[in-house]
């Protein structure tokens, strides 16, 4: 081999190993940029996928997806009769927790629907959820559980506070107030 032969192989090798370099660097960032936008779903995502690369293609689909929902804030009208339905709702766990837990989770539907989220199947809500409001989807989706076991007949009166409190936190960052704890659901110390 001459020379020039020599050259142009070890420069064919450099351009391959930076290539590699900046597609790992890419990659590197684009998970970085996926777990610090969804946090714990991100996690739960990676668990539930089983891979890194199928985690990022089904978070990256969400945003796709909730890109094209025509998503909005409420207007304050709407927010204000939110909010008394929400106090109403909190109110009523006193005499009838049961009750309390399936109206809150029927007002967190409506609250969905009128910000422009479709109110399919909870998986889905729940992943679209995710998109805007990563960090109290977990909320969501452990209130949900405490409510399905609710409708099995297997949840405690605590489990159903705690299903309350899961679906205030959601519920103060879809209407957009800030979070102030009930004295209806604080438990004694």
């Amino acid at each position: 081999m001459d020379g020039n032969t020599l050259i142009i192989i070890g420069l064919g090798v450099i351009v391959i190993v930076l290539a590699i370099a900046v597609f790992a660097l890419f990659q590197r960032r684009q998970t970085a940029g996926l777990r610090g936008r969804f946090g714990s779903e991100y996690d739960r995502t990676l668990r539930e996928t089983g891979s890194r690369a199928r985690a990022e293609a089904d978070l990256k689909q969400r945003e796709k997806r909730v890109e094209r929902l025509n998503i909005r804030e409420l207007s304050p009208e709407d927010a204000a009769r939110f909010k008394e339905s929400w106090a109403r709702v909190q109110t009523r766990f006193v005499d009838d927790p049961k009750g309390a837990v399936t109206e809150a989770d029927q007002l967190l539907g409506d609250v969905m629907v009128k910000r422009g989220y479709p109110v399919g199947d909870f998986e889905q809500r729940a992943a679209d959820i995710s998109v805007e409001h990563p960090r109290v989807v977990e909320h969501y989706r452990a209130g949900h559980e405490i409510a399905l076991r609710h409708a099995k007949g297997q949840a405690t009166t605590e489990d159903l506070r705690q299903a309350m409190i899961h679906y205030r936190t959601l519920f103060t960052d879809l209407v957009g107030e800030q979070e102030t704890p009930s004295v209806v659901l604080r438990k004694e110390v």
